[in-house]
């Protein structure tokens, strides 16, 4: 049997509720909520009225509610600020209670047996008797479950989420740290790639700003994946770019992970779109740390 990790999870929850809350968030988001249906989830982006992210996250419903799945971080912008108009709706938003569980291994097959989660072909979500399951990767599956929910003893459980992180970046799925939020473009963290923008959708916040890129062309940065030996997770997250003999600014770290065993650190950072993965980075504070840009598993070209 395939070894399989529970990983508790740092990430919360919004839970949109009410009559409204369609068409509420559907003003609000960067995803069509038209798409979303009981069997799946969509990545969606929330931004502010100039286009900058507020946040990155996992769409999905449950039962007569939606909920946002994201960073502790993103959840608490994001809520703060779809609560600011949502007394003009009727329509009720909150920090979820529930938990998320990472489960992360080659083969998931007896765990989903055990638990009585059954995706039908082609979808990415499903109801179980605990809650939802999201499947990210036929490698990967998110739950969101109660506090009274226990795993089976087959199950290692990690005291952290750092290997779900790392699985995470590889898989070139966006999310920002503290530092991150209000800074970027849903194109410049390649939310259109994973599917996150609807073009066809009409109006949210921040439409224009993201409209705007995709049909001028003004999008000239791009979120990469870069790994490197390193002793440690960097809590400064500038990186730098040799050109010549010298070393200028490239970007700033949104996310990064930290593997103890192979002593080796993932990240993501947003870099100008033409950056090439033969090039030079280094943590700016940390020179010694060189990191390496590695291939995307998803294409930045526009359809």
């Amino acid at each position: 049997m395939s070894t399989v990790y529970a990983c508790p999870l740092s990430h919360k929850l919004i839970s949109i509720s009410g009559v409204d809350k369609l068409a509420y968030l559907h003003g609000q988001i960067t995803q069509d909520l038209n798409l979303l249906k009981q069997d799946n989830f969509l990545w969606a982006g929330h931004c502010n009225a100039k286009g900058k992210l507020w946040s990155v996250a996992k769409l999905f419903s449950h039962q007569d509610n939606y909920y946002l799945a994201a960073t502790a971080h993103e959840v608490e912008q994001s809520l703060s600020e779809l609560k600011k108009y949502a007394v003009f709706s009727n329509v009720e938003i909150q920090q979820s209670s529930l938990q998320l569980i990472g489960l992360l291994g080659d083969d998931l097959t007896q765990v989903q047996n055990e638990l009585a989660i059954e995706f039908a072909p082609d979808a990415t979500a499903c109801d179980f008797s605990a809650g939802k399951a999201l499947k990210l990767a036929d490698n990967r599956i998110l739950l969101m479950v109660d506090s009274d929910f226990s795993l089976s003893q087959d199950i290692t459980c990690l005291d952290d989420d750092a290997l779900w992180q790392q699985q995470a970046i590889l898989a070139g799925e966006p999310e920002l740290n503290q530092a991150a939020i209000g800074e970027y473009v849903p194109q410049m963290v390649n939310l259109q790639a994973i599917g996150g923008i609807s073009f066809r959708k009409g109006c949210y916040t921040g439409q224009e700003t993201v409209a705007r890129m995709k049909y001028l062309g003004k999008n000239k940065r791009a979120m990469f994946i870069v790994s490197g030996p390193s002793e440690g997770a960097f809590s400064e997250l500038d990186l730098e770019t040799q050109v010549g003999e010298n070393w200028r600014r490239a970007g700033k770290l949104i996310s990064q992970a930290y593997n103890k065993q192979t002593k080796t650190f993932y990240g993501l950072v947003v870099l100008p779109n033409d950056s090439e993965p033969s090039q030079s980075l280094r943590v700016k504070h940390e020179p010694q740390v060189e990191l390496t840009i590695q291939p995307l598993p998803y294409s930045l070209e526009d359809e």
